[in-house]
Formats: C-alpha cells, structure tokens, sequence
C-alpha cells in the first residue's frame, strides 16, 4: 500500500491478492486517513509514503 500526496491532491494505492486499487483524494488529509483504515483492515504494519 503507499500513500502519494502530490499537488494539494492524496492518492492512495492498494495491491491486494494481486488486484490493484487506487483512489484519490481532493483533500491531502483524507488519504493517509483511508490508508490507516486499509492498513488495520489487511492487518498491516504500516505503509508507505511516497
């Protein structure tokens, strides 16, 4: 999973059982907010941020 935060936007990318989701997020906040969300979900240690 990895956490992008690229002009004023958040992006978020999940690999998941080789199935590849990516949102976006108007407000930057709101992306490692999800991602935290998704990390406890797939009982994750963290996650990256680019």
């Amino acid at each position: 999973m990895e956490v992008i935060e690229a002009c004023g936007e958040g992006f978020v990318r999940v690999v998941e059982d080789g199935n590849e989701d990516s949102r976006s997020f108007e407000l930057e906040s709101y992306a490692p907010a999800f991602a935290e969300g998704q990390r406890l979900r797939l009982k994750l240690r963290e996650f990256v941020r680019l």
